[in-house]
């Protein structure tokens, strides 16, 4: 299990960038303007150039009531519950399992998904319909299922 928790060193809002290349690195880089500096152009459309290619972003917002965090691994672990004292019930306990600590460096309201030559496809891109697909997979199995409900009448 993970639980998150705010950096110290936070940084407030960011935009993420899915790039159609592989990039070996992962990290923070010390961009400049000359090498990463995305324009909107006079139709409303955002390009952008890297290493040469022309790319072509579209903005792609997190869905209502879930919110985008940029988050890193820690080696620390969250300390665990002590059980209410005073219970005279004997109740079986289970096993607690260790909760990794994830610290949140940033967080997002939106993605900018980039294509070459033109804009990336809502349809068939994987990074849309991964995050569509997650969200109705989380709809599904923390709803309460109206058959139950139905059946016990």
């Amino acid at each position: 299990m993970l639980a998150i928790e705010k950096s110290k060193s936070h940084k407030g809002k960011c935009t993420p960038n899915v790039l159609p290349c592989r990039i070996n690195h992962n990290g923070a880089v010390d961009a400049s303007r000359r090498y990463w500096n995305p324009t909107k152009t006079p139709d409303g459309k955002t390009v952008a150039y890297f290493r040469g290619r022309k790319l072509h972003g579209k903005q792609v917002m997190v869905p209502k009531g879930y919110r985008g965090a940029v988050v890193s691994t820690t080696d620390r672990i969250l300390p665990k519950s002590t059980p209410p004292v005073g219970d005279d019930e004997v109740e079986e306990v289970e096993e607690e399992v260790d909760v990794k600590i994830m610290e949140e460096q940033s967080d997002f309201d939106h993605i900018m998904l980039w294509g070459h030559e033109a804009l990336p496809d809502e349809v068939t891109d994987p990074y849309v319909r991964g995050i569509e697909e997650w969200i109705a997979l989380a709809g599904q199995i923390h709803s309460i299922s109206d058959e139950n409900a139905e059946s016990k009448d």
